[in-house]
Formats: structure tokens, C-alpha cells, sequence
């Protein structure tokens, strides 16, 4: 699997659309974290990190229907805990309605949402973008 950093943000909002995931809160900035996977010229999947120190919010988590269940997904978690780890953040938190499983085979818990570091109730996807029936899950990083 081919991970690469900053994709082309086109790309990304476009891949982030067709799989229904919110994108108004993004701006260029935001992805100077995210990681793609596949081409360059023809991205096939996408996960962002944004920094809220000393944690850290993963979002935006999205693989084309061509390669789910072919380690697309999992590489990329794994790329943007390892960028998450290089920025020294010691917690990574997310929220998702579709995903749960996914995440706890990689180690993420389950928490409650007035557990989550304030930094991060603070982002839009959080506070507004996310359904408040999301799960919220975070993952301590080792060092």
C-alpha cells in the first residue's frame, strides 16, 4: 500500500464527499497532516490529524469501495499514529458512526464525550459536524 503525505486537497474533498463525510470545516492548512493512499494521481484513500496538544483528533478516515478489506484503511491509521507520535502527542481521539469495530481492532476504547480534553470538543467536527450519537474513541500512543 502506497501512503503518501498531503494530498491533493481536491482530491481529498472529493473522496471525503462521495463516502459522506463532512468537509466545510476544512481548510488548506488542515491537510499538511493527512495521509493518502494509492496514486498520487488517482487517490484511493485519505486520514487526517489535527493537533491539539498534547492530543490529537483523527479524522476523516475514508477508503474507496475498490480497495476496502485490502489494508488501505489499516496502513493509514497506522501512518497518521506514527506522524501523530513524531508531533509528541500522547492521545488520539475520534469519532465515528460507522467504524466502530474497525477502530477497537486497532486498540481504540470507547469513552464517554465529557471525558474528551476540551482542545478537542472544541473542533467543529466534535462540537458541530458529527452526530452527538457518534462513538467517541481515543488510543494512547506509546513513545
Amino acid at each position: 500500500m502506497h501512503i503518501y503525505p498531503q494530498p491533493s486537497a481536491s482530491q481529498a474533498i472529493e473522496l471525503l464527499t462521495a463516502c459522506g463525510l463532512p468537509t466545510s470545516d476544512l481548510k488548506p492548512e488542515h491537510f499538511e497532516h493527512f495521509l493518502g493512499c494509492g496514486g498520487e494521481a488517482h487517490l484511493e484513500g485519505l486520514v487526517g490529524l489535527e493537533i491539539h496538544r498534547p492530543d490529537g483528533l483523527l479524522r476523516s478516515l475514508a477508503v474507496t469501495e475498490t480497495v476496502r478489506h485490502q489494508g488501505c484503511g489499516k496502513a493509514l491509521v497506522a501512518g497518521i499514529e506514527a506522524l501523530a507520535r513524531s508531533q509528541h502527542l500522547r492521545t488520539l481521539y475520534l469519532l465515528t458512526d460507522t467504524a466502530e469495530a474497525f477502530f477497537e481492532r486497532l486498540g481504540y476504547t470507547r469513552v464517554a464525550r465529557e471525558t474528551v480534553p476540551l482542545g478537542i470538543q472544541q473542533t467543529e467536527e466534535f462540537s458541530s459536524l458529527c452526530p452527538d450519537d457518534a462513538a467517541v474513541m481515543k488510543k494512547e500512543l506509546e513513545r
